[in-house]
């Protein structure tokens, strides 16, 4: 039991160096390339952070640990916005920018409902894993499209916070491949030993290893988004602590569940519960995220409260669950009849007020 503990403490610990040191590799080199700053920030910089999600539902897809795998890519969705956006806007309100609103949360919420769509069936097949790729796919060459239009003031920003600016000897590029390379064989050993651990503390406590996913499993591969947006927000790099949220979702269902169901010749299964349960609260975590957004293109403090909040209950409400408690109905009755639909009102009541007052000026800059 110990020794499980400890190989999930290693692979987490691995997991969150590894995709460090690939995220500062990768971005140097993609700049050297002469890839757009934004572009870098959105794709190698979103991927990274996902890389450890990748790492760990690729190894338990070809493993045949699948709920792990399926556990992993919502409980990681589900974290990423209750607790890193949480947390995040509780240390600065965040400022949200217009095209976030306008086309990667919603993104963000069709791919949700997709991935329901698809697991209704009882699998994710590798016909919808290629499909979801393709959306990826897609996905980047907007990106790409739209990074001609950016700021300089974007550009500055990137090229800070990843050194994007400094020319670099030959020495200087073996080193950030040389960096990539240890990012990539950490990644790959770590989720090995995440998964291992995973499964062997779910069996001694006969714990289902989709509860395990959705919580130990998907908490120790989002740290590197918690670490990314955390810091961002206290450095006032706002709008890059929401953005780092959305685009490790999308890449969260578009990449890792895509090649997960790509990678075994007959796809991913989708368990009844996680259907049943799980898959529709990550789709409500998501779609709460449109009338938060829409008011005053901001998100407050008392609303990170709240995300946080969500949080700790639904965790709450599946390890009671799970032990076969008698507090897990009461909980779930209270959040359905009570919580939930007060906060719907509340966030549609500041919804319209937002929607009917005039452009502010937080919202003029976010629109910029």
């Amino acid at each position: 039991m110990l020794m499980s503990i400890l190989w999930m403490i290693l692979g987490m610990v691995g997991l969150v160096f590894g995709g460090e040191v690939l995220v500062r590799g990768a971005a140097k080199l993609a700049a050297l390339a002469g890839i757009s700053p934004l572009v870098v920030g959105l794709t190698v910089v979103a991927f990274g952070t996902s890389a450890p999600e990748l790492a760990v539902s690729l190894s338990a897809s070809l493993k045949g640990n699948t709920d792990i795998g399926i556990g992993n890519i919502v409980g990681s969705n589900i974290f990423n916005v209750l607790a890193v956006l949480g947390m995040s806007a509780l240390v600065a309100p965040l400022v949200v920018s217009s095209q976030l609103v306008r086309l990667d949360v919603p993104l963000m919420v069709g791919l949700s409902f997709l991935m329901l769509l698809m697991g209704l069936d009882g699998e994710i097949s590798q016909i919808d894993g290629g499909i979801l790729f393709g959306i990826l796919v897609v996905y980047i060459g907007w990106l790409i499209y739209q990074s001609r239009k950016e700021h300089k003031a974007v550009q500055e920003q990137f090229a800070e916070e990843y050194g994007v600016k400094e020319k670099m000897s030959p020495v200087g590029v073996l080193w950030q491949l040389a960096l990539v390379a240890i990012g990539v064989a950490a990644l790959t050993i770590s989720s090995q030993w995440l998964v291992f651990g995973a499964s062997e503390i779910a069996t001694y406590f006969g714990m289902s290893e989709l509860l395990i996913g959705l919580t130990i499993v998907a908490v120790g591969t989002s740290l590197p988004e918690a670490a990314a947006s955390v810091m961002a927000s206290l450095r006032g790099e706002r709008d890059i602590a929401v953005g780092n949220i959305v685009g490790s979702n999308i890449f969260n269902i578009c990449c890792v569940l895509g090649l997960s169901a790509l990678a075994p010749p007959s796809g991913i299964p989708v368990s009844a519960e996680a259907l049943r349960f799980d898959i529709p609260v990550m789709i409500a975590v998501a779609v709460a995220c449109l009338p938060i957004f829409f008011t005053g293109y901001s998100i407050a403090r008392w609303e990170g409260m709240l995300f946080v909040f969500y949080y700790v209950a639904y965790t709450t409400y599946l390890v009671l669950e799970a032990v076969d408690s008698s507090w897990s109905d009461p909980l779930a009755v209270m959040m359905v009849g009570f919580v939930i639909p007060l906060t719907v009102i509340t966030l549609a009541v500041t919804t319209f007020r937002a929607l009917r007052a005039p452009k502010t000026t937080a919202e003029s800059k976010a629109a910029e």
